[in-house]
């Protein structure tokens, strides 16, 4: 398969960079399903005759995959370059979707738990860290923005995928006209089959669009040496192997998992919260309902916007600054909503959307926050094994958030001092975050690369672009 590796994908000269967002926001989009799993979630749990953990379980097996498959696979993708990796992503997912539609046809939990879960997930992994390293090389003068318009994908792709996969389960279900209706098992299987043929023609656009730029290449009009005048940022490089012996790291590590905790914390409390608080004052199961699923739409909506915007704003303010602004004023945000929140609908959105933005931003703006401290060498590879902290968020959120709300009572009978022992629990580890993203300095010369290295080129290749 050397047609797919790195030095038969290098630009040739006026290639136009504004092509790579694009094709990384196609494999973005389509691995971002894994946030609508809740769709078929009761479908399910109903087809299968189970509780609601043994399906939940399915999503945060995906989590864990595609936090271990980065952290393994990130030297191997930054070796084999982009295209090699949004190949494997593509055929890893689709994988995962029919042989969970065969478990979901012939019965068989465990084969969607494979399917779905492990193989997936490893397409997840390699699929997220996939562009990350050439979006950065391509908009050095940019990586926030670069970076943010691509994960900005992973964080709307259930806006696309949950409608859509509405849509096609009542059209595959003869029975959806009735009253109170569930899809069928065998319609979610059908919905898995589906979903596989579109996300393999999509991700493969994505691959075979996806260049690299030549050995040497900056854009128009940048000077390289300006990044030696901001804080932080180095032109040296540091291997995969070297960075995780520095406390850079590990204080970004503890960063990016204070952070992911404490947006899954508003996450896992939002609908049933919301919920409580319109039962309060309104007294009508159907009016909460119908809040908490629009609510759970809108915040998507500021997970998206927030990957967007606030890595945008991080080329202007730099890297460490907005992690306070994430950390320090989300722990204020929180704050306020543990104990104000609850006096009004409009003040509980809005504080909700601005943690779930922060949540959103400082996914996309790790990546350029850690080509800042190590260089691009082998940045992706670098993210990679930081997104075990996202691993270990996804396990240790849901049970602080749920084992504290299991110990005040159930949903549905709680009020908004139930909820506050949960919400400041989250401002303690956003002040954690905030601590060590105040410790993290320039990295030491000793983890530098000797010489530095280089990339594989095309004999005539290189040099300025004119995009």
């Amino acid at each position: 398969m050397n047609w797919l590796k790195r030095d038969r994908i290098i630009a040739r000269p006026g290639f136009n960079r504004w092509l790579i967002p694009p094709a990384a926001l196609a494999v973005h989009l389509c691995i971002g399903q894994v946030y609508a799993t809740s769709v078929y979630k009761t479908s399910l749990v109903s087809y299968f005759a189970v509780n609601q953990t043994q399906i939940g379980v399915i999503f945060s097996i995906a989590i864990v995959m595609l936090g271990l498959s980065a952290a393994v696979m990130g030297t191997w993708v930054d070796r084999n370059g982009p295209r090699m990796a949004m190949f494997t992503a593509a055929c890893f997912w689709v994988a995962g979707f029919l042989i969970g539609a065969l478990g979901i046809f012939t019965k068989q939990l465990w084969l969607v738990y494979l399917g779905y879960g492990v193989i997936g997930g490893i397409g997840l992994g390699i699929g997220y860290i996939s562009p990350v390293s050439t979006l950065i090389k391509w908009f050095p003068d940019r990586p926030g923005l670069a970076t943010g318009m691509a994960i900005m994908g992973f964080g709307g792709g259930a806006l696309i995928a949950s409608p859509l996969s509405t849509a096609l389960m009542r059209w595959f279900d003869p029975n959806s006209s009735s009253a109170n209706w569930v899809p069928s098992g065998e319609a979610v299987g059908k919905l898995f089959l589906t979903l596989g043929i579109i996300y393999l023609v999509y991700m493969m656009a994505g691959a075979f669009t996806v260049r690299v730029p030549a050995e040497g290449w900056i854009p128009k009009g940048f000077d390289p040496a300006s990044v030696r005048s901001k804080a932080l940022v180095t032109t040296a490089s540091v291997s995969a192997n070297n960075a995780i012996r520095t406390p850079q790291f590990w204080l970004l590590w503890v960063v990016l998992f204070c952070n992911v905790t404490a947006g899954i914390g508003i996450l896992e409390q939002a609908a049933p919260m919301i919920q409580d608080f319109f039962r309060q004052s309104n007294g009508t199961s159907l009016v909460a309902g119908a809040a908490a699923a629009g609510f759970v739409g809108l915040l998507s909506i500021g997970n998206m916007l927030g990957r967007f915007a606030w890595s945008s704003t991080s080329d202007l303010i730099g890297r460490k600054p907005i992690y306070m602004l994430y950390l320090g004023v989300g722990a204020v945000v929180y704050l306020i909503l543990a104990f104000f929140g609850s006096s009004s609908t409009v003040i509980y959105v809005i504080l909700a959307l601005v943690i779930l933005s922060f949540y959103g931003g400082g996914f996309a703006t790790v990546p350029a926050y850690l080509r800042d401290l190590f260089g691009t060498f082998q940045v992706g590879a670098i993210h990679g094994r930081l997104l075990t902290a996202w691993s270990a968020a996804g396990i240790a959120g849901p049970l602080i958030v749920n084992g504290i709300l299991d110990a005040q009572g159930k949903p549905g009978t709680l009020n908004a001092h139930n909820y506050q022992p949960a919400l400041l629990t989250m401002v303690a580890l956003l002040v954690v975050g905030f601590v060590a993203n105040l410790l993290v300095r320039p990295v030491n010369a000793r983890f530098h690369e000797k010489t530095a290295p280089s990339e594989p080129a095309v004999e005539g290749v290189s040099g300025r672009s004119e995009s």
